[in-house]
């Protein structure tokens, strides 16, 4: 397939076929399944070291040890880390950089979706504190060996949920207004294209690069919390903006803008954007079959998350 043709259909294994990452340190989050997985996969095909921080020791072995009989590639580790707890982030950070002083790919994948109110171990709403403040400590705790990668990049996977709802910085947590499980995953998706727009702005001359990804719909354990009626309810909105063709993308699929992020040519030197079917999204505040809302690529919202991040994780950081 020619780079000029790729798009929703295209598979991270096509994206990757002219790219070679041999050598190239990839640290991936969610890697013990679904895209985050297939994206490990991919990359070690094309030679690539991979870390698979996971919060279930033995699920994140597993998924290593399948990548390396896929590949033939043995250099894939796992180190433990729970993204909704900032101690445990912090303890991952540690044991990283004593193993390794740089990163070339860092690929923020994991996530929760759309589930029942619950509280992170530092007593956060689940979802922005595990897809964005866990997210956002371990990145800027692991940026000393980013900032020793080779031309690295940052890839941060939001959702077309971001369409949902703003970051509400006067009440991150639900505290005073009630919660609704959409809402809630699409503040945490549009704090993820805010932090890749915070990223690029202080990264961008020292030569890291940072995007924000949409991978589609795709069915993976993402979906663990949705109900058959939730289901019902994603398919009848994927239909209604974009017609009765809409589909769900397969993993292979799904995995292939993350990857186009994260080693295109195509890209260099333009981060702090919003990708999705392998190009970059306009933006477009009513668009109902994609683009990026004006408010995630906000430069001034960008700071004001960036801020109370800082706030929230008790540590101000600067390259």
């Amino acid at each position: 397939m020619g780079r000029d043709n790729l798009g929703a259909e295209t598979t991270a294994d096509e994206v990757l076929d002219s790219i070679d990452l041999d050598g190239r340190l990839a640290v991936i989050t969610g890697a013990a399944s679904g895209l985050g997985k297939e994206t490990a996969r991919a990359m070690a095909a094309k030679g690539a070291h991979i870390v698979i921080p996971a919060r279930d020791l033995e699920k994140g072995e597993s998924a290593a040890a399948e990548i390396k009989t896929a590949t033939g590639n043995d250099h894939i580790e796992v180190f433990e880390m729970e993204l909704g707890s900032m101690a445990s982030v912090r303890s991952f950070a540690d044991a990283f950089l004593e193993k390794h002083d740089r990163i070339d790919l860092l690929i923020n994948n994991a996530g929760v979706m759309a589930c029942p109110y619950a509280e992170t171990r530092d007593g956060l709403e689940m979802q922005f504190g595990t897809n964005h403040i866990g997210h956002f400590l371990m990145t800027n705790l692991l940026m000393p060996a980013v900032l020793r990668g080779n031309s690295p990049r940052i890839v941060n996977l939001s959702s077309r949920g971001h369409h949902r709802d703003e970051v509400h910085f006067d009440d991150l947590n639900f505290k005073n207004r009630d919660y609704e499980k959409w809402e809630a995953y699409g503040q945490a998706k549009t704090a993820n294209v805010q932090f890749s727009v915070g990223l690029e702005k202080r990264l961008a001359d020292k030569g890291v690069h940072a995007y924000a990804v949409h991978p589609g719909g795709i069915v993976t354990n993402l979906g663990r919390h949705l109900s058959e009626a939730d289901v019902a309810e994603l398919m009848a909105r994927m239909k209604e903006s974009s017609g009765e063709g809409a589909m769900l993308k397969s993993v292979e699929a799904g995995a292939a803008t993350t990857c186009f992020a994260a080693t295109a040519p195509e890209l260099e030197g333009k981060g702090g954007v919003y990708l999705e079917d392998c190009h970059i999204a306009d933006v477009n505040d009513d668009d109902p079959t994609g683009s990026v809302r004006s408010y995630a690529v906000d430069p001034a919202k960008a700071e004001a998350l960036w801020s109370v991040s800082e706030e929230i994780v008790g540590q101000k950081f600067s390259y």
